[in-house]
């Protein structure tokens, strides 16, 4: 399954880009990471957003 995602990513990859998110829990200061994939005329508005 994972490589089939990764094939229609690389047919399409000059229109979207891979947007990774860092987290901090409030509850115990731990650090998450979330990843995204966005249209790359959407990054800004993806990463200004909070």
């Amino acid at each position: 399954m994972a490589k089939k995602v990764v094939a229609t990513l690389q047919a399409a990859g000059k229109e979207f880009a891979k947007v990774i998110r860092m987290h901090k829990s409030e509850k115990n200061g731990a650090y998450s990471f979330s990843e995204n994939t966005v249209p790359q005329d959407k990054v800004q508005e993806f990463l200004a957003k909070r």
